[in-house]
């Protein structure tokens, strides 16, 4: 066992955090003592698998730190890899304007964070072990952040938090839990900009999920 293991380990960040279906009730880890500064470090200097080679920086997340309702994407793409922020560019400025429609703001009671801190080469899709490296940091922001609610954007981020295969349509519209969170699946800002008409789909998840955050 390297020392980097044996520190997360003493951390709580390991063994690895399996993913579970959404039929099994999560089980948090607890990491006495560790705030967020040194999760960043952590997430930082990083190197657990192959993608710490081709990154500029990591994108670790941004947004209220105590904040109601907590993003998540896939994985960061070129703009994100250069500016370190996560949701920028064209998707981001979509997702601003999608927040906007329902009174929320990137910096006020929202959260946003991505599966992946790393970019993947090309903007392929996450591998397996990556997901499984990488997992643990995005468990230790959902504990800190403690969210009412959880927004799944894209189809890797849905299946990979709900460990399942099934489509985004079949997920949209039904209310998931993750780490014992109320989840909601919606599309990723980046297909909507390819996907016009699904932007009205979008808008019934936001209002989906905005009544499911006044039920709470």
């Amino acid at each position: 066992m390297s020392r980097r293991t044996e520190i997360l380990a003493e951390m709580g960040l390991a063994p690895i955090w399996r993913l579970r279906r959404e039929s099994e009730e999560a089980e948090p880890a607890s990491v006495p003592g560790v705030g967020w500064i040194e999760l960043k470090q952590l997430v930082a200097g990083c190197t657990q698998c192959g993608l710490h080679e081709s990154r500029t920086q990591t994108v670790f997340g941004v947004g209220d730190e105590q904040a109601d309702w907590m993003l998540i994407g896939e994985a960061p793409g070129a703009e994100e890899d250069r500016l370190g922020e996560p949701f920028v560019g064209q998707a981001g400025r979509l997702l601003d304007n999608m927040l906007a429609a329902i009174d929320l703001h990137r910096t006020k009671n929202v959260y946003i964070a991505n599966v992946l801190k790393c970019r993947p080469p090309g903007n392929r899709n996450p591998e397996p072990e990556e997901v499984a490296k990488c997992s643990p940091y995005l468990l230790q922001q959902i504990e800190r952040v403690q969210p009412k609610l959880i927004l799944a954007m894209g189809r890797f981020a849905a299946q990979t938090l709900l460990g399942t295969d099934a489509s985004i349509a079949s997920l949209r519209g039904k209310l998931h839990r993750y780490a014992g969170r109320p989840l909601i699946v919606t599309y990723h800002p980046a297909y909507l900009l390819r996907n016009l008409p699904d932007k009205a789909k979008a808008w019934a998840d936001l209002v989906f999920a905005r009544k499911t955050m006044s039920n709470l």
